[in-house]
């Protein structure tokens, strides 16, 4: 898969946790909790949509390496099934 595949699809599972969220105007470097106001429970379910889209487990150890769009494609490329 590759990383715009990847991204799109992140983008997706976000979209689905805050419909509000452009696409065209999201920053991937920012922080998701501070550019799109993601509460606690807006990101667990994120995490949880994550895990439901790529096929992959998501350790809550890895929630704070996973804080922007950029960290999390990059982590799904690292670990996600082939």
């Amino acid at each position: 898969m590759t990383e715009t595949a990847i991204r799109d699809r992140v983008i997706h599972a976000l979209r689905g946790i805050a419909p509000e969220v452009d696409p065209a105007a999201l920053d991937t470097r920012a922080n998701l909790r501070e550019e799109v106001d993601l509460d606690s429970f807006d990101h667990l379910n994120f995490m949880i949509a994550l895990a439901e889209e790529f096929g992959v487990d998501v350790p809550e150890s890895e929630y704070p390496r996973l804080m922007t769009v950029d960290d999390i494609v990059a982590w799904i490329m690292a670990h996600a099934p082939t």
